[in-house]
Parts: structure tokens; C-alpha cells; sequence
């Protein structure tokens, strides 16, 4: 992430949390080791930012798609706002273990991280749906 797409990021914010979608694909043998070690270290602080992981899995054989967009995992995770996300990413701290991830990722379309932004709030935490609300 450059500093000018921060930027970027931050001027554009409509308020309200965000979602981060990573798509990652790993360095053979090591890759997934280090980033489970990266998502040890970013625990350590990520409290301190209210961030909230919602959904970390492991990629399978894609439906619609070809071979170049297979990933090895899948992460989301909920930011309070994108400032608090610009926050934790300038935190020393997290800065202190960014080598781990960024050494987990092979050299082409290592990471996606796409922003996910609810355009209503009200869909920002959805809430199961009671009996009579849509659950059969």
C-alpha cells in the first residue's frame, strides 16, 4: 500500500466500518507458517483498533474462474473505519511484524485487498432474522 492510496482511502471515506477481503496466495513450503505467525503478531495490538476478523478460510477449486485467480486463503476483516484501519497499519508495533507477511506471499498477485463498505448502515452488522422475517 503506498502512502498516495492511503490517502486515497481515507479522503473518499463515507464513514461507518469496513470490510478488508485479502486474497492470498502463498510462498510454497513457508508461506502459510509466516502468515500465521503475521496474524499472531497483528492479535497482539489489533484490540487496541477494534478490528474483528469475520471469516479467514482456505481457497478451494473455484467455480468461475481460471487458474490465475486461485487463492490459498481467504480473509475478511471488519475495521471500526478506515481510519482505524490507516491507524493500526501506522501502529510501530504492527510495523514490527509486517515482514512476516510480507514475506508469506509469492511475487505476482500476492494480495488483494479489496474495501467492502456498506452503502446502508443498517447492513453494516446484519442480525438474524427472527421467525416471520425472512427465515422459513
Amino acid at each position: 500500500m503506498t502512502d498516495d492510496a492511503l490517502e486515497e482511502f481515507l479522503a473518499e471515506d463515507p464513514g461507518g466500518p469496513v470490510i478488508m477481503l485479502n486474497l492470498l496466495r502463498y510462498v510454497p513450503d513457508t508461506g502459510r507458517a509466516d502468515y500465521l505467525a503475521y496474524i499472531a503478531h497483528t492479535q497482539t495490538i489489533s484490540g487496541r483498533y477494534g478490528t474483528e476478523p469475520l471469516f479467514w478460510g482456505d481457497g478451494r477449486t473455484p467455480l468461475v474462474t481460471d487458474d490465475e485467480q486461485v487463492w490459498d486463503s481467504v480473509l475478511l476483516v471488519r475495521y471500526p473505519s478506515r481510519q482505524a484501519f490507516a491507524d493500526m497499519m501506522g501502529d510501530p508495533a504492527h510495523l514490527a511484524g509486517a515482514h512476516l507477511r510480507t514475506r508469506t506471499r509469492t511475487r505476482t498477485r500476492a494480495l488483494v485487498a479489496a474495501v467492502l463498505q456498506p452503502t446502508d448502515q443498517r447492513l453494516a452488522r446484519p442480525t438474524p432474522a427472527g421467525p416471520g422475517e425472512g427465515n422459513p
